[in-house]
């Protein structure tokens, strides 16, 4: 039997539908054990639901602010019966179980766990932006969406992602980690 997903929660009646969403977290870390804590984020992940696929881990170039170590990213598929703010909320509390502090935007992190696409929600509040509004010019973030889900359609721009990454003009290194998690 094959499932069914909506392109967001159905709201009846102020309670959210038990048809699951399937929604793509990116992940990223240049601190600490990085590979360990994409691992961790990962199997935390599974308190917001089903982990469908995960991407393989990459190592890559520091984006925004350049003068810090390499990050390790990648982008996991989960399925989810959880309204996109409440996955926010768990995507904050691994952050805050994994050590992250915000103190620099886009400076060094722990961890940092964020919603890519929920369904084919759009939302655009002071809290959340879904799709993620820099998604389609990440090349860290593209290449392991890619990797697992490359026909998945940004709602807003209306292209998939591997035409969206054909399309991008970033050029920051992104390359596969081997077994060991160092790249080749």
């Amino acid at each position: 039997m094959s499932k069914k997903y909506c392109r967001g929660p159905i709201v009846l009646k102020d309670k959210v539908s038990s048809v699951p969403t399937i929604a793509y977290i990116g992940l990223g870390s240049n601190l600490g054990e990085k590979k360990d804590n994409c691992r961790k984020a990962i199997a935390l992940l599974a308190k917001s639901g089903r982990v469908v696929r995960a991407s393989s881990l990459y190592r890559t170039e520091p984006v925004g602010l350049a003068e810090q170590d390499d990050f390790v990213n990648a982008v996991v598929e989960i399925e989810t019966i959880l309204p996109p703010e409440a996955l926010l909320d768990q995507c904050r509390s691994i952050e805050n179980e994994l050590g992250r502090v915000r103190t620099v935007r886009w400076g060094p992190r722990t961890i940092d766990v964020d919603i890519l696409l929920y369904g084919a929600v759009m939302i655009e509040t002071p809290e959340l932006t879904i799709p993620h509004p820099l998604l389609h010019n990440r090349r860290f973030v593209l290449v392991p969406l890619c990797e697992i889900a490359p026909h998945v359609m940004h709602p807003k721009l209306q292209r998939t992602a591997s035409d969206l990454l054909l399309e991008l003009r970033d050029h920051h290194s992104v390359v596969r980690c081997d077994e060991n998690g160092t790249a080749p």
